[in-house]
């Protein structure tokens, strides 16, 4: 994922986050980039700087004084997951098919859950269908 900072022919600046450039453009093209503020697809790309990762080695005692992500937080959020999985309907494999299904108004809204690979996953969000990859429990964890 990439965050790219965006303006509309309004003059509000936003960000956007797209697998890529050339998926930007693509729902662009589609009209489905729309400013937040003023709802235009009229958008265009603002230049902006790289991002440069620079390798920093950590001293024991700066490692020991991060902060970690509190235990109950993760497992809120797990629960949260959990339930959100739980009431949705399991459309296995089909997933990908479903999401484009519902998104493209030839099924029914519902929540879904199922299946889908790295590039199936990657394909859906280009076509700027809104889906959450994330580690759900099995059939079997729930209660």
């Amino acid at each position: 994922m990439i965050v790219l900072n965006i303006l509309c022919d309004s003059g509000h600046r936003f960000e956007g986050w797209f697998a890529s450039t050339d998926a930007f453009r693509s729902q662009c093209e589609r009209q489905l980039v729309n400013c937040p503020h003023c709802q235009t697809s009229d958008v265009r790309l603002l230049p902006s700087a790289p991002h440069v990762r620079r390798s920093v080695v950590a001293s024991a005692e700066a490692v020991a004084e991060a902060p970690a992500v509190p235990t109950e937080l993760a497992g809120k959020l797990f629960q949260v997951l959990a339930q959100a999985a739980k009431q949705a309907e399991n459309v296995g494999e089909r997933f990908p098919e479903e999401a484009r299904r519902i998104h493209y108004d030839e099924a029914p809204a519902r929540s879904i859950r199922g299946r889908a690979s790295a590039e199936e996953t990657l394909a859906l969000l280009d076509e700027g269908i809104m889906v959450l990859p994330a580690p759900v429990p099995h059939e079997d964890e729930f209660h």
